[in-house]
């Protein structure tokens, strides 16, 4: 009960609410106090179920239950907002892309509203909305199933447009990334369509905030091996960067002039 929680570990919980994901030395420079205490609070904080550890923090304990739409779009949001910038970044006029459903990949689309000769293909409603006032973008939508929670497009006929194309980029999200490095999501449906878009991309980028990393869903997307870039905004544990550095897989912080290089870290 919160009630039972001191003033600063109900802060601590407010801020993990609107975060989704909170730091100890991120914390201990707001409040003005050791990590250890922290550690502390955040013991009793995971102790009481109110959340769940992760490296270096905590979050919410989500486990494999899904948020609605509206509570992941706010999850995050700055994080969000700049691993999408990054990766707008990294898509040059004249590209191809698919795109599927999630806040974070719609945070990319906002992004990408300036750029020129664009074709972008996606069975995320969102997206469409956000692009198709753009000039210098074409956008194409899957057809199928609308998934009233979140404007998402799902289904066989979804899965069969996208297999038409082979584009010079796919941009994909996850609701998880397990300790193994395996994307994980909640909607088999979904992965489905996830697993062709990755299927038809050159260059396959996966956009995740740290929230992710430690979460867990029950249907597997792909392994990060598949996967060409991975954008995030902090430094993922030791483990996953191994797993990157093995596969060649490019590790990327949202708005850090430098790649995060697992080889340099490493040595």
């Amino acid at each position: 009960m919160l009630h039972n929680l001191s003033p600063r570990q109900q802060d601590i919980l407010a801020i993990a609410r609107k975060e989704g994901r909170v730091n100890v030395d991120h914390l201990a420079t707001h409040f003005a106090v050791t990590p250890q205490t922290i550690r502390k609070d955040l013991n009793d904080l995971c102790d009481s179920s109110h959340l769940q550890r992760v490296h270096g923090g905590a979050m919410f304990p989500t486990s494999t239950v899904n948020l609605g739409y509206h509570a992941r779009r706010e999850i995050s949001f700055e994080a969000k907002r700049r691993i999408g910038e990054t990766i707008a970044k990294m898509i040059p006029d004249g590209a191809s892309l698919i795109m599927n459903i999630g806040t974070t990949v719609e945070q990319v689309a906002l992004a990408l509203r300036q750029h020129q000769n664009l074709l972008v293909i996606t069975n995320n409603l969102n997206v469409a909305l956000i692009l198709q006032e753009c000039s210098g973008i074409d956008v194409i939508v899957a057809g199928g199933m609308v998934r009233k929670s979140d404007a998402g497009i799902v289904g066989a006929s979804a899965i069969d447009l996208i297999r038409q194309f082979r584009v010079d980029y796919a941009v994909i999200g996850s609701s998880g990334i397990d300790e193994d490095g395996t994307l994980l999501d909640f909607d088999y449906r979904e992965v489905r369509v996830a697993k062709a878009i990755l299927g038809q991309a050159r260059t396959r980028i996966l956009a995740c905030d740290a929230s992710k990393f430690g979460r867990r869903a029950p249907v597997q997307i792909a392994d990060v091996t598949e996967i060409d870039v991975v954008v995030t905004d902090e430094p993922p544990g030791a483990a996953f960067v191994e797993m990157c550095k093995s596969s060649d897989t490019e590790l990327v912080l949202a708005e850090v002039d430098a790649t995060f290089s697992p080889l340099k870290d490493a040595e």
